[in-house]
């Protein structure tokens, strides 16, 4: 008799659940696009002989590095990520999530596929009554020591499906994680380009300071000779004053893109050693990998968040279907009973017992039925937000490469619209002073040239900042990041070397 309670819990636990109700999840198709533009775009984009003025070229079917920040060729930048990589409270954050993701998934399996196994002890002091016909009443203490065992059988799948969701859960926060890394990282990129923008625009506004108060001696002197009029004085005080109201304005914006390099490497604003961006220290990329088309929707970490969203919701029907269904219990008992301590595990002390229960459900107002149609209408609204982030994600890669192309050919222009208006502020400050023309003519190429010195500053920053974007839009290479270091090459996939000149064709 003691061996039976034994047998029976082990069978119990050799039970094998059977089918899983509800749908299996499979991963969306990938998409059959060839390429992400409408149009073929160019070989190579345009140049410029000015700082991030090279001409860029894509390189499609190529690999993404893992760090591909190295690619601007700047240590300052590459040690500011490192820092905020460690640093990052928002990064710690998201990692802490997965983590708790992670042991809730361990949790529920151990809850859900093994069967609950409870020691219990127990003493208690008792007194039967003498008015019940059972004999005069006596007291005593009750002894119990028992190992209790309770497994409830997975035989629709049920358990299952609520582990497939916790698992989707934890594939939802390693793909969240990975989108604070890049957005972390991409930030700080930008936020560095637009700290190199400003300075730059900060000194160009200290020459165009520094020319505007010559000018203005110039006109003052004429003025004084009788050569010229009071107005003039007065037009050329009013362009040096706004020139140099300016210039407070962007040292504030400097201000404010240093802080916020501080926060997001993890230090507070006061603290120092934050290197100082200028565009003539990064280098604009000029092989630029293109990942393809079929291959976006696997390394972008919105996407895959929610493929991860809809495998969960997809879970969530199958957990639905399955309350539908009856659940079994089977719980066993084995231990010992006494009125003494010396008695306990005496072998006429020894208790057991089994047990198996079954609920089926009948009548709930049509709560479960309901509970299973919004399962279902949760699975379709997560498909369609799985479709929006596919076409919102190729929408971003699209704008960015045709931004590419025409960044470039607005640095072009702006390059040369600076040229030609430096040229013609020099050869109208001299025909000026030499009383060849009047001071509106002075005033016109003196406008003229400090537009275009600002706009050929904001195209170079601009270029800089969208070839990021495309590093951010691709994925940023995440999926080497434990491969061997090889961060300042563009690596190429095995398997798709042999299709590059193939694509390539496509492409263009």
């Amino acid at each position: 008799m003691k061996k039976i309670p034994v047998y029976l819990m082990l069978t119990i636990l050799s039970l094998i659940p059977g089918c899983a109700v509800g749908p299996d999840f499979r991963s969306p198709e990938p998409t059959t696009a060839t390429r992400y533009t409408e149009t073929p775009l160019a070989p190579k984009t345009l140049s410029a002989p000015v700082a991030g003025g090279a001409s860029q070229s894509f390189d499609f079917a190529r690999e993404l590095p893992s760090r591909w920040w190295t690619l601007f060729h700047s240590p300052g930048l590459n040690g500011l990520i490192e820092q905020a990589i460690k640093n990052s409270p928002s990064l710690a954050a998201a990692e802490s999530a997965l983590k708790g993701a992670q042991e809730d998934l361990k949790a529920i399996r151990g809850g859900l596929l093994y069967p609950g196994v409870d020691g219990n002890l127990q003493v208690s002091r008792q007194q039967t009554s003498g008015n019940i016909g059972t004999g005069p009443s006596s007291l005593f203490t009750l002894y119990n020591a028992s190992v209790g065992v309770s497994y409830t059988l997975d035989i629709f799948g049920g358990s299952r499906r609520q582990i497939e969701a916790y698992q989707a859960q934890v594939d939802f926060k390693r793909y969240q994680y990975e989108a604070a890394y890049l957005s972390l990282t991409a930030n700080i990129v930008t936020t560095a380009i637009r700290e190199a923008m400003l300075r730059s625009q900060i000194a160009a506004t200290k020459e165009i300071i520094a020319a505007e108060e010559k000018q203005l001696e110039v006109v003052n002197n004429q003025f004084i000779l009788g050569a010229g009029l009071k107005a003039s004085v007065l037009f050329q005080q009013a362009e040096l004053s706004s020139s140099e109201a300016s210039l407070p304005n962007l040292e504030k914006q400097l201000y404010i893109a240093r802080h916020a390099l501080s926060v997001l490497t993890g230090k507070l604003p006061s603290e120092a050693g934050i290197p100082e961006f200028t565009l003539d220290t990064l280098h604009l990329p000029e092989n630029l990998p293109v990942s393809l088309p079929s291959s976006l929707v696997r390394q972008r970490p919105d996407i895959q968040a929610s493929e991860a969203v809809l495998h969960q919701a997809c879970a969530g029907v199958g957990v639905a279907t399955a309350n539908l269904y009856p659940q079994i219990t089977i719980g066993a008992g084995y231990g010992t009973q006494a009125i003494g301590t010396d008695l306990l595990f005496a072998g006429q002390s020894t208790v057991w017992n089994i047990g198996a229960g079954l609920l089926q459900p009948l009548f709930h107002g049509g709560q479960l039925t309901a509970k299973r149609r919004s399962a279902i209408a949760a699975f379709e609204q997560a498909s369609s937000v799985y479709k929006q982030t596919v076409l919102n994600a190729f929408g971003n890669v699209a704008d960015v490469l045709r931004s590419l192309e025409t960044d470039a050919t607005v640095l072009m222009y702006m390059q040369q619209s600076e040229a030609a208006a430096r040229e013609t502020l020099d050869l109208t400050t001299k025909q000026f002073e030499l009383g060849a023309v009047n001071y509106l003519s002075l005033l016109v190429a003196q406008l003229g040239y400090n537009k275009a010195y600002m706009f050929m500053i904001e195209a170079q920053a601009q270029r800089y900042a969208d070839t990021a974007a495309l590093f951010q839009a691709l994925g940023g290479g995440w999926w080497n990041r434990d491969k061997a270091p090889a961060d300042n090459a563009v690596t190429e996939k095995p398997d798709e070397k042999n299709n590059k000149a193939e694509v390539q064709a496509k492409e263009n």
